[in-house]
Formats: structure tokens, sequence, C-alpha cells
């Protein structure tokens, strides 16, 4: 069987993380739990009765089934820098799945996503967080993002579920194409040469491109993280109404999408001037926004395939309606130039540097970070259809993205079943305020409405 080597640009994701600045996403799952002996509510009679436990019970049985989850990452000798994936032979639900008792599961979540995976065994988790209202329970699920970008770790989980459209996962990744015969490589050199050169010309178009972008100019100072911080990390989760968000959507135009960052930007604004700080100037900070490569219909497949848009929120502006209309325009600029060429794309760049490279360059590149961008805005698109697990359904899903350092916030959204649920995640020393900031996004919400209405 061929070596299946991690992708540039998973083996980037790989390198960078460090103890204060794990790279792992996640999502927190909020249960409502079937009673036992509800339809589809997993084992007989001698199941035990708490739907906690049952839940740890599915997901260890299941996680085992699944050949994605079974596999590590190891280094390699050749080529130079380079770490491929094998089978754990090893392989111990029980070092995944975790049933944890405690007084407030979403505040619990916080202190799991400060904690790295272990990077001698397959780089997930799953902990089953069971309160003291025994009609529910969460599961934070942890993906390290050299295993999966969001579209990934979705089909992954999915997996975990009761079965549905989705339950059946991703396709196994395709194989490392073989070296070929030497006549058939000589008769491709000219289409080979002409990609190489296309390729090093996208590299110096997103060089430019990030040039272009400038320096961290109107970046308030609750969005940084001084690199001395501990790697705490808080977290916080807010469901709105879609029907709210498709209300402003068709009066003021635009995507959902935009109204979903236009929101961020109007939150960001009210939580600064309510917690005292000067108010904002200059362009804003730089949202790095994901875009995912992957093709609308393809075979899922593990590993990363994204790209991204760098956008500047105007919190200056103190017009709700035309912050909106700004983030609006900056989007449509974006999606005219395409995600494979502009600042945002610098994941791209992944693809230029030798598996050497990203050894020893992941600590700089991960420093680095800072001066691409200032914050993380990402959606994770759900699928229609109700998530459950042995019986119990899935109430709210906030995904949770990784804190790349020098950061004190990463937002992540998605929709599911008619509400957005947006998760916030925190460096808890920079920002012991994240409760608010979720509050301002309530508010800034309502604004809007008030504003179309």
């Amino acid at each position: 069987m061929a070596t299946e080597h991690l992708s540039p640009l998973d083996l980037a994701f790989w390198r960078i993380e460090s103890a204060a600045h794990p790279m792992h996403l996640g999502a927190l799952a909020v249960f409502d739990a079937a009673p036992q002996g509800a339809p589809g509510s997993g084992p007989g009679p001698d199941a035990d009765p708490d739907p906690a436990v049952r839940a740890a019970a599915l997901l260890t049985a299941r996680c085992a089934t699944v050949p994605g989850l079974r596999r590590r990452i190891h280094d390699v000798l050749l080529p130079i820098g380079a770490a491929a994936w094998s089978p754990d032979a090893d392989f111990d639900a029980a070092r995944h799945v975790f049933l944890v008792r405690t007084p407030d599961p979403r505040a619990a979540a916080g202190p799991l996503m400060a904690r790295p995976l272990d990077r001698g065994r397959p780089p997930w988790e799953a902990h089953v967080l069971a309160g003291p209202d025994p009609s529910s329970f969460a599961v934070l699920f942890k993906f390290h993002h050299a295993l999966a970008d969001g579209l990934g770790a979705l089909a992954l989980a999915a997996m975990l579920f009761d079965e549905g459209p989705t339950a059946r996962g991703p396709a196994r990744p395709a194989p490392e194409p073989q070296p070929t015969a030497a006549g058939s490589a000589l008769r491709s050199l000219p289409g080979m040469l002409a990609a190489r050169v296309q390729d090093v010309g996208q590299a110096l178009e997103i060089g430019a491109s990030v040039a272009r972008a400038g320096l961290p100019l109107g970046v308030p100072a609750a969005l940084t993280a001084a690199p001395a911080r501990t790697g705490t990390r808080a977290v916080a989760g807010l469901a709105l109404d879609l029907d709210d968000v498709n209300r402003i959507r068709k009066v003021a135009g635009g995507t959902v999408n935009d109204v979903l960052i236009a929101l961020v930007a109007g939150a960001l604004r009210r939580w600064l001037l309510g917690r005292g700080d000067p108010e904002p100037e200059g362009p804003g900070p730089r949202a790095l926004i994901p875009v995912s490569r992957r093709r609308p219909g393809g075979a899922a497949k593990y590993g990363n395939r994204l790209s991204g848009y760098l956008l500047r929120l105007p919190l200056a502006e103190p017009d709700p309606l035309l912050r909106l209309d700004r983030v609006r325009l900056g989007m449509d600029r974006n999606k005219e130039a395409g995600p494979a060429r502009g600042a945002g794309a610098v994941a791209l760049l992944a693809d230029h540097v030798h598996p050497l490279g990203h050894r020893l360059g992941g600590p700089l590149v991960a420093q680095a970070a800072r001066m691409l961008f200032d914050i993380l805005v990402t959606s994770v698109p759900l699928p229609g259809f109700t998530f459950s697990l042995g019986g119990s359904r899935v109430r709210e899903v906030y995904p949770l993205a990784p804190l790349a350092r020098g950061h004190s916030l990463a937002v992540a959204v998605s929709t599911y079943k008619g509400t957005v649920h947006y998760g916030l995640v925190a460096d808890a020393a920079a920002v012991p305020d994240l409760a608010a900031l979720a509050e301002a996004l309530r508010a800034e919400l309502d604004e809007l409405v008030r504003e179309v209405s």
C-alpha cells in the first residue's frame, strides 16, 4: 500500500501547533435526551438509564468502525520533514471518548478546547458533558485541523450519529499517485513546466495581495493577545433566529453570510464601546473568511481543501445598515477576484513549501499569523435534517475554531434547524467578558431588524 503523506496544507496545520495554541477545531452539540426505551435510544433493558452514559457508550462503539478515526500521524524519513498517516495498531476508543460530569457543560468546553490533542494517537476526541439536568447533555467534538477542515470534520462526526443521509461519511482518500514510466514523464514535461510556472505566478500574486492588504490598522487592543498568555480558553455560544437574518437580507441586499459577518462587526463595536474602549478608528481589523475549495456534490475526503478571503470589518462606521453595505461590497470584491489569488488565499502558499520548510518554519509561520489577519470568522454549513445519537436529538450546534498565536478571538457560525449558532472561542485572559460579546451579537441583530422593519 502506498504511503499516504499529509498534504502541504495539512502538514502546515500539524507543524504550527504549540502547547499554548492547539490547532484543533471543534463543535459543541447540545442534546435533548431521549428517555430509556424510546425508539432508537440504544441498547435494551440492561442499558444504563443515564442518557449521557448511553451516548458515551454509543460513541465508543461507533468510533472503532470509522477508518478515518483510527489513523495517526507519524514523521517519515523521505521526503525530509514530511509526515504520513498510518493505522493506529493500539487504537483504544477509551482514549478518545470521555464522560465528564460538570455543573455547567458549556463552561467546561473552554478548558477542554485549551487542552491539545495527544499527537501520538489519532488526533480527535469526543467529550460527553453531563450536567445536573438529566433531560439534556452536550458533546464536545475535537478534530485536529490536519485531520479535517470544517466540512471534513462534519462528515466524520456524522458517522458517529444515528443513521442519516450523511452517516455514511466521507469516501476513502484517493491513493497517492504512483511513479510513472520515464517515457510518460517526458511526454508530460511541457504540461508540468507550464503548471509550475502558473503555480509560481499564483504564489507571487498572493504575496503581492498580502503586501497591499497593509499592516494591522484600526485593530482594537482587545483583539490581540500577548505571546505570554497561558493558552487558557473561554467558549461562548449564541443562538439567533434565521428568519430575522433573512428579513434583513431581503431588505438590505447581499447574502445571508454578508449579514452574519456584519453582525460580527457591529457586535465588536458594541462590545468595545461597552467596555469603555476608545471609539474605533481606521479601516478596521482584517477578518480571514475561509472558503471551501471542495466541489459541490463531490466525494468528501479527509484533510483540508481551503482558501480564503480577507475583509476589513468596518468598526468605525456607526450606522448598522452602512456597516452591512460595506461588508457586502467588500465580499463582492473578494468574490469577483476569486478565492485563489487575493490576500486571504495565504493557505494556498503551503503548496509551494517543501516539507522540511514546514517542519523548520512552522513556529515562525505560527508567529506570523498576527501579521496576516486579526480575527477569524468562519462558516460551517450543516445539512437540513436532524442529528441524533441513541435517539437523543441535537438541539443546538456551536462550531468552534482554533485560535491563532497573537489573536484573542475566533468566531465560527453555522445554521441548523432554522437557527443561527455562533460559537466564540477566546483567550480567557485577554477576553474575560466573552459573554458580553455574545449578548452584543443579539443586540446588533435586534437593531438591524428594527432598521429594516
